[in-house]
């Protein structure tokens, strides 16, 4: 197995490990209720995708 000739620097390491950041997931409101939502899912809050009902929210009363 070929193992390294030398030690890499700090400098190189952190240059390997600059793509490993986490991102934030993306949010959007939800154009009925204004809750936020991932974009292109389903509203968990009101049911609703492109301005159509897609799944039955019972409203508490």
């Amino acid at each position: 197995m070929p193992n390294p000739k030398k030690r890499h620097s700090r400098c190189k390491r952190m240059q390997r490990r600059s793509h490993d950041a986490l991102t934030a997931p993306a949010v959007s409101t939800c154009p009925q209720c204004g809750e936020p939502k991932r974009p292109h899912h389903v509203c968990l809050s009101c049911g609703t995708y492109k301005g159509r009902t897609v799944i039955k929210k019972e409203e508490a009363v």
